[in-house]
C-alpha cells in the first residue's frame, strides 16, 4: 500500500457484510483509523478481527486534531477515516481533514460502500437523475418550516435524513408545505433487520407514522419527488412566497397576496395544516 495516503472508507449502515474484501484489507493496513465514535467503530472491527489502533475525530474535535493527524500522514503513515456507518462526510464530520490533507499534498482515496442516501435512491422508484440532498431538517419547529417552504419549489427529488424523535413532525411540516399528494418514499431500517420502504403521498405516509409506533423507530431516509409542472409548481410556489408573508400579515391576508402573486389557489394556502 502506497505511503502516507488517507482512505475514505464507507462502512456498513447495518448489514455487516456490505464491508467490502478491500475496505476490509484498507483498515488493517493503515497506521490507525480515524473514527467518529470509537466505540461504535470498535465494534465493526472486532467482527472482522481488525486491531489497527483508533482515533477519536468528531465535529467538536476535528479541527484541532487536522493539524496532528496530516503531520503523520505527511511523515509517511497512511490513516483511514470512517464514520459512525455509511459513507464518511456524507451528513457526517470529516470534511476538515480531507480539506487539510489535499492542501498539504497528501493523496486522499476513496473505499466507495454503503450509503443511506444512495440505498434509499435506489429502492425509491422517485426520479433520481437529478436530486438534491438536505441532510437533517432542523431540529426546532420554526426553523425546520422556514427550510421547507424555501425547498418547496425545488424541482428535483429531495432526500433528507431524519430520526425517529421528529419523523412525525417532519412529516406533517412536510404535508405543509410540499401540499397533501406530493409523491414520496420512507425508507426505514435501511439493510438492517426490520428494514422498511413505504411509499405514497406525503399524506398518506404521515399516516402510517401515526398509526403504527414500529414506523417512528429507527433511522430514516425520506425521498420526496420534486415539485411538477403547472399547477404543482404554481401551488408550491405559494406556499413559499405565503410563508414569507404570513410573518407580517394575518393568515388570511398573506393567502390572499400569495395567490394574488403566484396564481395558486387561495383556498389551499389558506385554512391551516394537513387534515387526519
Amino acid at each position: 500500500m502506497p505511503a502516507a495516503t488517507l482512505h475514505v472508507v464507507a462502512t456498513p449502515i447495518g448489514n455487516l457484510g456490505d464491508l467490502s474484501p478491500r475496505g476490509q484489507q484498507v483498515l488493517r493496513e493503515v497506521a490507525a483509523i480515524c473514527a467518529e465514535d470509537t466505540r461504535r467503530s470498535g465494534q465493526l472491527l472486532s467482527h472482522f478481527g481488525i486491531s489497527t489502533p483508533l482515533v477519536a475525530l468528531h465535529e467538536h474535535n476535528e479541527q484541532q486534531m487536522a493539524e496532528r493527524l496530516v503531520g503523520r500522514l505527511l511523515g509517511g503513515e497512511s490513516l483511514a477515516l470512517v464514520s459512525d456507518a455509511g459513507t464518511p462526510l456524507v451528513s457526517d464530520p470529516g470534511y476538515r481533514l480531507v480539506r487539510a490533507a489535499r492542501a498539504a499534498g497528501v493523496k486522499v482515496s476513496p473505499v466507495p460502500g454503503p450509503s443511506a442516501l444512495i440505498a434509499a435512491l435506489s429502492v425509491a422508484g422517485l426520479p433520481s437523475d437529478r436530486f438534491a440532498f438536505e441532510g437533517f431538517l432542523p431540529a426546532k419547529a420554526s426553523a425546520r418550516r422556514e427550510r421547507l417552504a424555501a425547498l418547496a419549489g425545488e424541482p428535483r427529488t429531495l432526500v433528507f435524513y431524519e430520526s425517529s424523535h421528529r419523523i412525525e413532525e417532519s412529516l406533517a411540516d412536510l404535508r405543509q408545505a410540499f401540499g397533501e399528494e406530493r409523491p414520496a418514499v420512507l425508507a426505514r431500517e435501511l439493510t438492517k433487520l426490520f428494514e422498511t420502504v413505504l411509499d405514497g403521498t406525503l399524506a398518506e405516509l404521515h399516516r402510517r407514522v401515526q398509526d403504527d409506533a414500529d414506523q417512528r423507530k429507527g433511522e430514516f431516509v425520506l425521498v420526496v419527488q420534486g415539485v411538477g409542472e403547472d399547477a404543482d409548481a404554481k401551488l408550491a410556489e405559494g406556499r413559499r412566497v405565503h410563508a414569507i408573508l404570513a410573518r407580517q400579515l394575518p393568515p388570511s391576508a398573506a393567502a390572499r397576496l400569495a395567490a394574488e402573486i403566484t396564481g395558486a389557489p387561495r383556498k389551499a394556502l389558506y385554512g391551516g395544516g394537513p387534515e387526519d
